[in-house]
């Protein structure tokens, strides 16, 4: 049942909810532009999603490329469903994002001349991907950023803090309801990350879960492209906690390869993601648990947060084969949101994993997502900052209990809206116990095609009639379907 909420109340000019590169950015540009902040994370700075990435920012930055490019590649990773708008601002604005990082005191790579080192990814036509530290380039940003946002004067974090409510009155988000007291705010920023943890196998921290696109969902706020779950083709295979472990695929832009049973390559190693984890799921449909994937010739000392975490499982890629399938890794669908950060509700933004601009279409290019958290992040921070101060609304309400997922739910979606899927696993999960595991099924069970990381078993091709269509869900109308470009 729902509790009475504290009434002790705070006011801001901007609430921030999550404390990932994509939340930490966004409140240190409001408040470089004057606004007051509240920064609102669940774990202490730095222990977000974004602090394990292993992949970079893309960006058209070396002489031979350029955003027109970037924009194709990304286009055609998103299978006919990417909103170009949205694309073309990320190609054409990420550049001048890792410009400013760089001013900021972020160190990338670079090599021996002092040029910046750009790595080849899936789906990349060029070497675009920027990385600090090799594959810890989350861990440094955040980092960096942590410390920027801490020594701000006109920001309050407030780490071990859960919100449990968007504040709504009068059709406007007002503000967030936290456990510890009521923020009212003229904009207020989920930054909260995606939803893999939801699947039993995924590369993410456990708390990412999608409670941002829950409180969206309660408040009134559209959902979107909810079906396309991306499946990193490459998760260690292994007992206990390491199952899952990440493998960027930037070792295979440096040369990995990815061999079946037989030592014997099956896969472009750089095709999209989505035409990769398919592969590897055919090797494993006669019962293999994985495939292998062969790093003996790549510079390990590139990748030392990879090399040290493999070591606890007792592999070395130096000289051992490591064992590798797909597992859930990135919500592309979200809060569905303009280019500017906007949600459907007044009042709301959304920025990072958790929004749906459009931007990764059925299918998300390599390392877009962490240039999307800079790209859109700074764009909500500006927009959030003309939102009007909102009249104070009395009293607050109650908020909601916990949402945290049950290992039956999170099985379920594991096995009825994995990889694969079909109509049966999804009708089922459209009945499960746990608000955003139905909409998922739902979202999944009415889109009838196969499309980027959305296959289905009983519908294999893709429909011409739903290119550039995404699917959105409501809480208080029917569901539907819009174009947004």
């Amino acid at each position: 049942m729902p509790e009475p909420a504290d009434d002790s109340r705070e006011q801001v000019d901007v609430a921030v909810i999550g404390a990932g590169a994509a939340g930490l950015y966004t409140a240190l540009i409001a408040a470089e532009h004057g606004a007051r902040v509240q920064l609102v994370s669940r774990s202490p700075l730095p222990q977000s999603a974004s602090y394990w990435a292993q992949g970079g920012l893309a960006a058209a930055l070396d002489a031979d490329d350029d955003p027109g490019l970037h924009l194709d590649d990304t286009l055609k990773a998103g299978r006919g469903a990417t909103r170009t708008t949205a694309a073309r601002v990320l190609c054409d604005e990420a550049p001048e994002r890792v410009r400013e990082l760089e001013s900021r005191g972020i160190d990338f790579d670079r090599d021996a001349k002092g040029r910046l080192m750009l790595s080849l990814e899936g789906g990349h036509s060029r070497r675009r991907v920027v990385h600090a530290g090799g594959s810890a380039t989350g861990r440094h940003l955040t980092s960096s950023l942590s410390e920027l946002v801490q020594a701000h004067e006109s920001i309050e974090v407030r780490p071990r803090t859960a919100a449990q409510r968007l504040w709504v009155a009068d059709g406007r988000c007002v503000g967030v309801l936290t456990d510890g007291s009521a923020i009212v705010a003229g904009a207020t920023v989920l930054a909260t990350g995606g939803a893999a943890a939801l699947w039993l196998r995924h590369t993410n921290p456990p708390g990412a879960v999608g409670a941002g696109l829950t409180l969206a969902h309660r408040a009134g706020a559209t959902l979107a492209d909810l079906e396309f779950m991306q499946f990193h083709p490459t998760a260690l295979v292994a007992p206990g906690a390491m199952d899952g472990f990440l493998v960027t695929e930037a070792v295979r832009g440096e040369g990995a390869r990815l061999l079946d049973a037989s030592g014997e390559r099956f896969v472009d190693e750089l095709a999209p993601r989505d035409e990769v984890a398919r592969a590897i799921h055919e090797q494993l449909r006669g019962g293999a648990r994985s495939v292998l994937l062969d790093m003996r010739e790549v510079e390990a000392s590139r990748f030392p947060n990879i090399v040290e975490a493999l070591a606890r499982v007792e592999l070395d890629p130096r000289h051992d084969l490591i064992p590798v399938a797909p597992a859930a890794h990135y919500m592309i669908g979200g809060v569905a949101t303009d280019l500017d950060g906007r949600s459907t509700l007044s009042g709301l933004y959304a920025v990072g994993e958790c929004a749906c601009t459009g931007l990764h279409g059925a299918n998300r290019l390599a390392s877009n997502s962490l240039s999307e958290c800079f790209v859109f992040g700074r764009r909500a921070a500006l927009a959030a900052l003309s939102e009007p101060a909102p009249q104070t609304p009395d009293p607050p309400p109650s908020v909601e209990v916990d949402d945290s997922p049950s290992d039956e739910t999170r099985t379920a979606l594991w096995e009825r809206a994995g990889l694969v899927r079909d109509a049966a696993g999804l009708e089922a999960l459209e009945h499960d116990e746990h608000p955003l595991a139905r909409l998922i099924g739902r979202a999944a069970l009415a889109r009838r095609e196969s499309r980027g990381c959305h296959l289905r078993a009983d519908f294999p091709d893709a429909d011409p009639g739903l290119e550039h269509r995404h699917r959105v869900s409501r809480r208080a109308e029917a569901d539907g379907v819009e174009s947004w470009d």
